[in-house]
């Protein structure tokens, strides 16, 4: 591999992560907006899904006051790490942005919402067949709102970097 290549690839992968983190945040911020404005609990589901993947590795999360504790702590940074790696993993692929924002923020949106939604599935912490439409929509829409913030935010760092190179 060229060292160009490389070097791309690894500012591709940077500048995806840093899409991710931001696309994350927005997520987040949507999903709070949502909970104040229709005075909705919290989802649990993060933190299930956290004691899950402990219980899985066969990591003790200590005493039950503490483990429950360190699994509403784990549960949103398990989100991060999953919203900031899959725009890392899309950018490291595709190189540069190349699709138009809203193929590429529905695309982005779709496959962190498959990716998360599939391994709570999988995990058995949820079952969308037993969603209503309010929780369709509920995940839906930040899920969309991730892909277009996060690729927004990649093209807007790829024209930064071009316009530094010349």
């Amino acid at each position: 591999m060229a060292r160009g290549t490389e070097v791309d690839r690894g500012r591709a992968l940077l500048d995806g992560a840093i899409a991710g983190a931001v696309g994350s945040t927005a997520l987040n911020g949507v999903t709070y907006l949502d909970m104040a404005l229709r005075g909705r609990p919290a989802s649990s589901t993060p933190e299930r899904t956290a004691g899950k993947l402990a219980a899985l590795a066969h990591l003790g999360l200590g005493p039950e006051d503490r483990a429950a504790n360190r699994r509403s702590g784990l549960g949103p940074l398990l989100g991060y790490v999953i919203g900031v790696g899959v725009a890392a993993a899309g950018a490291a692929v595709i190189g540069r942005p190349r699709l138009p924002t809203p193929v590429g923020a529905t695309l982005l949106g779709a496959g962190l919402m498959l990716l998360s939604d599939g391994s709570m599935t999988a995990l058995r912490v949820t079952d969308p067949r037993q969603w209503s439409r309010t929780d369709w929509i509920s995940d839906i829409i930040p899920h969309l709102i991730y892909g277009a913030v996060a690729v927004a935010t990649w093209h807007r760092l790829a024209q930064r970097a071009a316009r530094s190179r010349c």
